[in-house]
């Protein structure tokens, strides 16, 4: 569901006692993020299960690679928890305190999964680095078998996300978990089946840390672009420049500043703008097509646009390019 809404207001730059229209238009998308519920609670069901059944049968079968697998999938069920919580709490209707809602948990959440992910590799270095140095005898036979479960569980958990990673990137950090997941459980697997031909040990410790390196590689996108969303920085797949051009080419616009686009939340991109635009009466039409043409160009759902006359008696403070 959509809700569009606009309005136009006066505001006075400058010290005088003279003001000139200043118009602000909206479009904002009504609804959250897809609904995800029954994915997650299967999702965290199927994980919490097969974590206990790994960390068991790793014990059982002294074998660190199922350990850190298992450290890995308690990881994941924790960012499941969170992302889940995370997607519901940014449907959360705006209050008079938070009048943006509770939208930016869904940052919060792709950012705590991603450092918890980067915490989990560092213990499993540690381990994996140890047991180099002393190899010790593995049960191939059940690290298989748990392996191949873990690739069942994972692997279907993730198909779950898949429609919903390329929009969104709490789901797209739901997805990577599941993904990484299997292909590590993957990799055990192979490793137990070279150990029983081979007998080489070492083969065991080494794929943890072969885990480890897959992790990381998986985890840092999501943290870089989880780090600059929670520093508003210009969401991935907006072209700020497209963006201003497009402003900038609109009827009777001479000069485009203030310009500033972040993430409301981890599905819903927001902008601000003040357009120069002399001798122009205050345009609803033109408010319109221009929130319309930035939610169907640019995928931005609430665009606030000020519109000035550019009068030089009273100049806008926020016009410099250095001015926040």
């Amino acid at each position: 569901m959509t809700s569009d809404h606009k309005h136009g207001d006066d505001h006075a730059h400058g010290a005088g006692a003279h003001s000139h229209a200043h118009s602000h238009a909206h479009h904002g998308h009504a609804h959250g993020p897809a609904n995800y519920n029954k994915a997650f609670a299967i999702g965290i069901v199927l994980n919490t299960a097969f974590v206990i059944v790994e960390a068991f049968y790793g014990v059982m079968g002294n074998s660190l690679a199922l350990l850190a697998d298992a450290g890995h999938n308690l990881s994941d069920v924790l960012s499941l928890m969170m992302a889940w919580a995370a997607a519901a709490l940014a449907k959360r209707r705006p209050t008079e305190r938070r009048t943006y809602g509770l939208r930016r948990t869904s940052i919060l959440a792709s950012l705590a999964n991603a450092i918890l992910l980067l915490v989990a590799v560092g213990g499993i270095v540690w381990e994996a680095v140890q047991r180099l140095g002393k190899p010790e005898p593995v049960v191939e036979t059940t690290v298989i078998v748990v392996a191949l479960i873990g690739i069942g569980i994972n692997a279907a958990t993730a198909m779950m996300f898949m429609s919903g990673r390329k929009n969104d990137i709490n789901i797209q950090g739901a997805f990577m978990h599941m993904a990484a997941d299997a292909a590590v459980s993957l990799g055990v697997v192979l490793a137990a089946v070279a150990m029983m031909y081979t007998g080489w040990l070492w083969l065991d410790p080494a794929t943890s840390l072969v885990i480890a390196i897959v992790i990381t590689v998986g985890t840092w996108s999501l943290l870089r672009e989880s780090v600059n969303l929670a520093l508003d920085a210009v969401p991935q797949g907006v072209d700020r420049h497209k963006v201003e051009r497009y402003l900038a080419g609109q009827p009777g616009v001479t000069e485009v500043h203030d310009l500033h686009i972040w993430a409301m939340s981890t599905t819903e991109v927001a902008l601000t703008a003040h357009l120069v635009r002399p001798d122009a009466a205050v345009d609803d039409s033109f408010l319109a097509r221009i929130c319309h043409d930035l939610r169907e160009r640019f995928g931005v759902q609430h665009a606030t646009v000020q519109i000035e006359s550019g009068d030089p008696r009273y100049p806008c403070h926020l016009a410099p390019a250095d001015t926040v």
